[in-house]
């Protein structure tokens, strides 16, 4: 599915929402650096989150994948198809999570749910479950080592991977978005404060912030 362009909300309810970490941009911002050891910390708020259920080997899949515009990873788990801005992560066997800009739930869950017809399956906008977090910087991988206990080495994770795992005490989707390092954090709002705490706590070998 293209996505054009940001949608423009138009109601006095969505023009008054606010991000978990909506008051601490201007600290999040002052406590990275750049540099050839820098490390930048930020929360990209509001994004489309759509979780979609189907089996792999189900007709309706190539109708969804028609729909998107793009081809479900399914064949090898943690991928990523697209790209930064719309993009289709992987997972489990049989679910995915479209993360496209703000505004674009609605006609993406209808577009699914007509792909999926009498299929079985799913397509939910979870998009208020979860903020993103972008992590980036020649220290960002430094920084994850310290509160994650995947094998992040390039080797083992680099850009277009994605995974489910333990960030400190929550649980997060991971996505590396570029090789500069710069990953995209998927965290539930609620657990947003905790998260942005425990790295940035992390980032101050590198900031001295």
């Amino acid at each position: 599915m293209t996505v054009v362009s940001r949608v423009d909300p138009g109601t006095a309810v969505l023009a008054l929402r606010r991000s978990p970490l909506a008051s601490r941009a201007a600290e999040l911002a002052a406590r990275s650096a750049d540099g050839p050891r820098g490390v930048a910390l930020a929360e990209e708020p509001f994004h489309t989150q759509v979780n979609l259920r189907v089996h792999p080997g189900s007709p309706a899949v190539a109708r969804v994948e028609h729909a998107l515009e793009v081809a479900l990873p399914h064949r090898t788990p943690n991928r990523v198809a697209g790209d930064e801005r719309t993009a289709v992560l992987w997972l489990g066997p049989d679910e995915w999570l479209i993360h496209a800009p703000d505004g674009h739930a609605d006609r993406i869950v209808e577009a699914l749910r007509r792909a999926l017809a009498d299929s079985l399956g799913s397509a939910v906008d979870v998009s208020a479950n979860r903020t993103t977090l972008r992590l980036s910087g020649p220290m960002a991988r430094e920084v994850l080592e310290k509160v994650c206990s995947l094998d992040l080495h390039p080797r083992a994770f680099g850009p277009g991977q994605c995974a489910q795992t333990l960030l400190g005490r929550t649980q997060a989707v991971l996505w590396q978005v570029g090789a500069e390092p710069a990953y995209r954090l998927l965290v539930r709002c609620s657990f947003a404060d905790y998260l942005a705490d425990l790295l940035l706590d992390a980032m101050a070998e590198y900031t001295g912030r």
